[in-house]
């Protein structure tokens, strides 16, 4: 057991310790962060399945003072290493991905072509693979007692660890910050994509009692239909209508208050960077002008946790990497607060 009492969290963070330089064993944390290095299925800007060893780079550089959670450090964090296997093979993909979207792009039918129908298979069968991995990995860290987040990757990562919280914890509510619904069915014939995991979530997992989505200001009419007959199974609120109220003189905290009242006792939270003003994610792989301030939204999920609700998880996902490391520094940042807030009630 590591003598927390000999670590200085006043010093320069060490990299020869984990996450955020902290010095804490898999077996001693109470959060294990879990990598998921998969963007197969992206469908305009790439980079995202290495942010997860971006945003561990960055981390050592954040301080560890948070005035909301004091201490949540002592908990526990710790992030598993990157497995290299399926990054390779989200590479791999990925590739194959490029090439059939530009196939279908021009028309092209893929049944007409013997290497595009069998790429097609491969990013599927790829796809069932990658979601097989992260409940595995998901459902034995959940039955050793710890709490987990994801660190992506794309947003089609979530859907194995919203299994795994299934069985662990029955009946659950998803609020999800983004830009887009991700309500579409198959998109572009890859039944798991980035732009399908809450339709897929809702279709596969009927333990999902509410989805509650923030920030949303990018949608086609299939997944607008699909809200509104989904009989308020999901509840959507547009950027530009939160906007709207609040120009009118709603404070964010009634807005918020009316967003929790939604969701059950058990929240999943699924963060999709894209969701932020471009401003924090100028790399992620489709933004959106539009939405919120960081602060925004650590303000809701306190005030989720406030509520007397229990938050079981969360993602943190589409983090970009570009030329220099404001993305990942921003992912390092949110996955700080977050990593707190899953801790505030055990202290």
């Amino acid at each position: 057991m590591s003598d927390i009492s000999l670590f200085n969290s006043n010093s320069v963070g060490n990299p020869n310790n984990n996450i955020f330089g902290l010095p804490f064993t898999e077996e001693e944390a109470s959060l294990v962060i879990v990598p998921v290095p998969w963007e197969v299925t992206v469908s305009y800007g790439a980079g995202t399945a290495r942010a997860p060893e971006h945003v561990f780079k960055a981390s050592i550089q954040v301080d560890l003072l948070d005035c909301n959670v004091n201490h949540g450090w002592k908990k526990g964090f710790f992030m598993r290493d990157i497995d290299k296997k399926l990054l390779l093979k989200s590479d791999y993909l990925r590739k194959e991905a490029e090439l059939y979207i530009d196939y279908i792009s021009k028309g092209a039918k893929v049944e007409d072509n013997k290497f595009m129908t069998k790429s097609l298979k491969d990013i599927n069968e790829g796809s069932l693979y990658m979601n097989q991995w992260v409940y595995d990995h998901c459902i034995d860290l959940l039955k050793h007692g710890k709490k987990v987040g994801l660190l992506g990757g794309d947003h089609s990562i979530s859907l194995g660890f919203l299994k795994a919280l299934e069985q662990e914890h029955g009946a659950f509510g998803v609020l999800q910050i983004d830009a887009h619904c991700d309500l579409r069915k198959g998109y572009e014939s890859f039944n798991y994509s980035h732009a399908s995991i809450m339709y897929n979530a809702l279709e596969e997992i009927p333990s999902i009692q509410k989805l509650v989505q923030i920030g949303i200001r990018e949608y086609c009419e299939e997944e607008w239909n699909y809200v509104c007959n989904s009989n308020s199974r999901v509840v959507t609120y547009l950027d530009q209508f939160i906007k709207e109220r609040q120009f009118e003189g709603e404070t964010w905290k009634h807005i918020s208050e009316e967003m929790i009242n939604h969701l059950p006792q058990k929240v999943y939270l699924s963060f999709d960077i894209d969701g932020l003003d471009r401003k924090y994610c100028p790399n992620t792989g489709t933004p959106v002008q539009g939405g919120f301030e960081t602060e925004q939204v650590l303000y809701l999920v306190k005030q989720i946790v406030e509520s007397g609700r229990e938050l079981i998880g969360f993602d943190l996902v589409e983090i970009g990497v570009g030329q220099t490391d404001w993305d990942s520094n921003v992912g390092a940042h949110l996955l700080w607060r977050l990593s707190n807030l899953m801790v505030k009630k055990s202290i």
